[in-house]
């Protein structure tokens, strides 16, 4: 029995109801919030107190992602029958994947802010940070989509970029470890590198393979709606970390490798990673034009209704910026600096816009909602049809 069976007043107002109605949806929150500090620590133009902008933006973060850990720990404890639910949602449940991601962008802050504060001790953190984030994303990256084959209803006129989401994760891990390991000694490096591959491997080629069949739901079915509307941004995703990945674990490849007697396949990965790396970029140009008319052919009709999906403009675009800069160093081509410092702009905008939004959002009350609690019992589906 839950404490939704022994006081269903109480969980109608306050604190309680947000912890009834809090949802995984929250956590990409923390992924634009993470991702915008790191991209504006990157800028390509220098500003005075920019570098301490982004990191309290990285503490800010910080505060979220544990604040939102915390309700929803609350709510599995609390409302357990309710909670469980998720595994059902065919919309909800891809939301998993934006814990991981945003844990991601803590564990890169440590190395990009942590170390000037705390000395040392931040690399320490990051790495325990990182084989969490590794072992969510794993996890993630199969379940969810073993639920959605076993678990829920889905169509294929109702399918959009959201299913993206629990596979992108692994790819951000990947992406992350790339900068974890210049800051770890030979052996601990060499294997974050490869494990990194084998996450970049685990995520990209399936996220590609989705982003084949929504261009053939989207040519059969149309636009989604409304509501949806902003999912179209979240394709940038895959292709933008992707890229990141090759390009900056490239980078690191010749001399891990070489520490381990693997000398001649450090370039090899060096220059898979710089072509790899331009061409998911050249790839990403097609999805963030479409995003854009998309976009605005929303706009120019009924609009898009605000809801937390709009966060969808800012993680995407934020990994496919920080591709563009990590373009930028590898290949020293003028081009990739003045998109990329474009792109970081738009990104600053575009999360003031939301970031305040969602703010009155969060102090009225209307963005906490559960969809997925108000479907019928997860219980007897499971007891009925149990692996």
């Amino acid at each position: 029995m839950s404490l939704a069976d022994t006081a269903p007043g109480a969980a109608s107002t306050g604190l309680t109801r947000v912890i009834r109605d809090f949802t995984p949806n929250w956590f990409t929150v923390t992924m634009g919030t993470g991702a915008l500090a790191l991209v504006l620590n990157l800028y390509p133009l220098r500003i005075p107190g920019l570098h301490e902008v982004s990191a309290v933006l990285w503490m800010v973060n910080i505060v979220l992602f544990t604040a939102f850990s915390a309700l929803y720990l609350a709510r599995w404890a609390m409302f357990p029958d309710e909670a469980v639910r998720i595994f059902r949602h065919p919309v909800m449940s891809m939301f998993f994947g934006a814990i991981p991601m945003g844990l991601a962008t803590i564990a890169n802050g440590f190395l990009a802010f942590g170390i000037d504060r705390i000395g040392p001790a931040a690399v320490g953190i990051a790495t325990v940070l990182w084989w969490i984030d590794a072992a969510m994303a794993l996890i993630c990256g199969l379940a969810i989509p073993y639920f959605m084959f076993t678990r829920q209803d889905h169509g294929f006129e109702r399918m959009t970029a959201v299913w993206l989401l629990p596979i992108v994760a692994a790819e951000v891990t990947a992406a992350s470890g790339a900068l974890l390991v210049p800051h770890l000694a030979p052996a601990a490096a060499y294997t974050v590198l490869i494990f990194s591959y084998v996450l970049w491997a685990y995520s990209v080629p399936l996220a590609m393979s989705v982003l084949v069949v929504l261009f053939l739901r989207l040519a059969l079915h149309r636009l989604p709606g409304r509501d949806l509307g902003v999912s179209g941004w979240l394709a940038l995703g895959p292709i933008g970390t992707g890229s990141l990945g090759l390009v900056s674990l490239g980078k690191d490849a010749p001399a891990v490798l070489a520490a381990q007697g693997l000398a001649a396949v450090g370039p090899v990965a060096q220059g898979v990673g710089i072509l790899g790396g331009l061409m998911l970029w050249g790839y990403g140009v097609w999805w963030l034009s479409l995003a854009v008319l998309k976009t605005a052919r929303y706009m120019t009709g009924e609009g898009l209704p605000f809801n937390l999906g709009w966060w969808g403009f800012t993680f995407p675009l934020a990994v496919y910026t920080l591709a563009t800069l990590a373009l930028a160093g590898a290949t020293h081509f003028a081009l990739f600096s003045v998109v990329g410092g474009v792109l970081a702009t738009c990104l600053a905008i575009f999360w003031a816009i939301v970031a305040s939004r969602t703010l009155h959002g969060a102090l009225t009350g209307v963005l906490f909602d559960s969809p997925c609690r108000k479907s019928g019992p997860w219980s007897a589906h499971f007891e009925s049809d149990a692996v």
